[in-house]
């Protein structure tokens, strides 16, 4: 039971659906006729959901687990509730809410759970934050222990900013965002609305800029990055990311990306609206990615370079080129037992020879069928 209201709390089961933006699904109850006021307080797995629970089916192979689920209401299509009606006589205890895109139903029921869940946290500045005198809360922020608001920064209504979190100066996050404990925004850092910045996440770090200076051999001079970092409304970063401030420009990411734990975004990057990558993906500096991407977990994109729109990346495959045409690319070369792996890599390395034998074969063996002599400086193309 991940969330549970007191019963007087509790919204009958037609209200909750309307109450959680659920209208356009094309959703409707079946069972019987006071299954709409059936009252709804939390949301439990099909194994485990209570008789005061919500539950869903979106993965067809798990239709047995409907068999013995005893939650109130179940989300699932018309074709598994259908499935189930063909095998057994008696209609369940359950009511069928029916929906084309039970997974996503889910996720927005899941969703208003969370915001009650929220607003019945406390709310106000806690007397050990440390906040600037010229920085500018609207009203219901709420500000945790030890957290640090320096000067200039503008914190949007609804804004909770969790223990330990440090807001640079003249920085500013868009209304009813959440930062999780311990977030860094540097200075001149931008974040809109409803974003989520789990633990951890540092924004506008300096990129890795440096230029070779020949008056002491092997050393660098630093380039002062003095951009910023724009991140869009809905937004939502995964712990230990990060994302680095521009050099000259900002680094920018658009509406609706959604970023993963230990992700690293370098200077200057543009994610276009919607992107989502997984886990442990590194991205160098100055690669702009289109809208709607979706990236594998641990992939890995070398600097200045383009992706458009749509383009899915399977998890650890390196991008060392442009991709400018929507769908799937993969570059994982497979495992196997080291020995094995060690003499294919042999044979990759040796394709292009491989490929002028072959060529010069064929060639040959055209030559000889027709009595016609072979060129010899074609077979070293």
């Amino acid at each position: 039971m991940p969330v549970l209201l007191a019963p007087d709390r509790a919204p009958a089961l037609s209200e909750l659906l309307r109450a959680a933006d659920t209208v356009g699904l094309g959703c409707g109850i079946e069972g019987a006729p006071e299954s709409g006021a059936l009252k709804i307080a939390g949301i439990g797995s099909l194994g485990s959901a209570s008789r005061s629970e919500i539950s869903f089916l979106s993965n067809p192979r798990l239709q047995s687990q409907l068999d013995d689920c005893g939650a109130a209401a179940v989300i699932l299509r018309q074709q598994d509730w259908d499935a189930y009606r063909s095998r057994h006589d008696a209609p369940p205890s359950w009511a069928a809410v029916l929906c084309p895109q039970p997974y996503l139903m889910y996720a927005l029921l899941a969703q208003w759970f969370d915001r009650h869940r929220q607003a019945g946290l406390p709310r106000g500045i806690h007397p050990s934050a440390v906040i600037a005198d010229d920085a500018v809360l609207a009203d219901g922020v709420h500000v945790g222990p030890l957290a640090v608001i320096e000067s200039g920064a503008r914190i949007g209504a609804g804004v909770r900013i969790g223990a330990g979190c440090v807001i640079g100066a003249d920085s500013s996050i868009g209304a009813d965002s959440l930062l999780h404990a311990h977030v860094t925004l540097y200075h001149g850092v931008r974040v809109g609305a409803r974003a989520i910045l789990h633990s951890g996440v540092v924004l506008g770090a300096d990129g890795f800029g440096f230029a070779p200076d020949p008056r002491t051999p092997g050393a660098w001079a630093k380039i002062a990055q003095l951009g910023g970092v724009r991140i869009g409304d809905d937004v939502e970063i995964g712990a230990n990311t990060t994302v680095d401030r521009g050099a000259v420009e900002d680094t920018v990411l658009g509406d609706g990306v959604k970023l993963d734990n230990q992700i690293m975004i370098g200077h200057n990057c543009r994610i276009g609206d919607h992107t989502a990558m997984a886990a442990c993906v590194g991205v160098a500096g100055s690669t702009t990615m289109g809208r709607r991407c979706v990236i594998g977990g641990a992939a890995m994109f070398g600097g200045h370079l383009t992706l458009g729109d749509d383009v899915h990346i399977s998890g650890g495959t390196a991008v060392t080129s442009d991709i400018l045409e929507a769908g799937r690319y993969t570059g994982v070369f497979p495992v196997a037992e080291h020995g094995a792996w060690q003499h294919n890599a042999a044979v990759i390395g040796q394709l292009a020879q491989l490929r002028k034998r072959l060529r010069a074969a064929e060639r040959q063996g055209a030559a000889g069928t027709s009595g016609r002599p072979t060129n010899p400086k074609q077979d070293t193309q």
